[in-house]
């Protein structure tokens, strides 16, 4: 970490937890009678709190969007290529609020949280979440801030069907949904993924039907194994072909099955490394989410009625080499905006990534996302 902050930075943060004594039914059926939220906020909320953003992460994301948590931090937040001075999500001009869902593992409430009932993990009894779910959690987050309405909410992967459904269930609270490298629903092979990555939690001999806590333990071998299934994915083959071809670590063969190959070293480092900071419960009961997710299903399968109720205006990106959520799916939901009469701003943008372009700070990308917030921030006067 260098002696002083970069001047795009929004420097040193500070997670808060914010505790919500009532209670609140989830779309399973089952009621959380009380629950912690942990978010980062960035910038400063304007008098009539108008120039609010939300940013939702996807599936291994968490509140850590941006900035540092000290000067020893390597590694700023996960999307601190997007929001700063100066950048898309400018909190020169923007309140920017990043929060760990409900259900996830880095200090909101979820599988691994102790449930008040029995006073144990939470485990494999903590209830399906939905993306609705998540949706309902953040209105009340909003309520708790005393932001009536958004300027915008964010969201790339599993965070654009958040910025999706928000435009859905609560039309009147958010100007602008911004949803990027994201899908109005999975295909039959993205379940298929998913499901692949859980046989791999449940499968391992640690897991215990998910009350490893009990046993003073962690599947670390199906999470590992998961990560690295998820990572393929996320991946295009020419920028796995770039990074790393058919490097060996080596100069000759080994006749062997341990890691010969470079890309070989590199998954199952992220596959080690993701295994040691995220709950396996907590895995399990994101990708569930992300299967669920289908705003069309009560529709009959037609998107465009779906967002009948719609108010804001949307920005739609996809990336072109983006094979989890290709740019197919996201011109699905365009056209499905436009055939609703919806205001759809839409761009296809050539990177060699795939589906982690997102994360990514190409040009053009960045300069598309620079230029309709800029749009936002003028609306709201910041």
């Amino acid at each position: 970490m260098p002696d002083s902050l970069p001047t795009d930075s929004v420097g040193i943060v500070t997670p808060q937890t914010l505790h919500f004594d009532a209670p609140i039914t989830l779309a399973c059926g089952q009621t959380l009678d009380s629950y912690d939220l942990v978010i980062e906020t960035y910038g400063t909320l304007n008098a009539d709190a108008s120039n609010a953003v939300l940013i939702c992460h996807a599936l291994s994301g968490h509140h850590h969007a941006a900035g540092y948590h000290s000067m020893e931090e390597r590694k700023p937040g996960w999307w601190d290529s997007c929001i700063g001075p100066g950048k898309p999500i400018d909190t020169n001009r923007f309140f920017v609020v990043s929060l760990n869902n409900l259900g996830g593992c880095h200090g909101s409430t979820g599988p691994n949280s102790v449930n008040p009932k029995t006073a144990k993990p939470y485990g494999p009894d903590f209830p399906v979440i939905t993306v609705s779910d998540w949706v309902q959690s953040q209105a009340l987050l909003a309520d708790r801030l005393g932001i009536e309405c958004w300027a915008a909410v964010v969201g790339g992967s599993l965070g654009g069907m958040q910025a999706l459904q928000w435009s859905l269930d609560y039309p009147d609270r958010l100007r602008h949904s911004v949803v990027i490298a994201s899908t109005p629903r999975l295909t039959a092979q993205n379940i298929a993924f998913n499901e692949v990555a859980r046989q791999a939690i449940t499968s391992d001999r640690e897991f215990h039907d998910g009350r490893y806590q009990d046993f003073d333990t962690v599947p670390r071998r199906g999470l590992m194994l998961a990560r690295m299934v998820g990572h393929i994915t996320y991946l295009s083959d020419a920028s796995m072909g770039e990074k790393f071809g058919r490097e060996l670590r080596d100069q000759a063969y080994k006749f062997g099955y341990d890691a010969e190959f470079q890309v070989e070293s590199y998954l199952r480092y992220q596959g080690e490394r993701f295994s040691e900071m995220f709950d396996a419960n907590t895995y399990l009961l994101m990708t569930r989410a992300l299967d669920y997710f289908d705003p069309a299903y009560e529709y009959g399968g037609d998107l465009s009625k779906a967002l009948a109720p719609s108010n804001c205006e949307y920005l739609v990106l996809s990336f072109s080499t983006d094979w989890r959520f290709t740019p197919a799916r996201s011109e699905e939901m365009v056209n499905a905006m436009i055939a609703a009469k919806k205001r759809v701003s839409y761009a296809e943008i050539d990177a060699p990534w795939g589906h982690d372009a997102f994360l990514i700070p190409t040009p053009r990308y960045t300069d598309i996302f620079n230029a309709y917030m800029d749009r936002v921030a003028r609306e709201v006067g910041a």
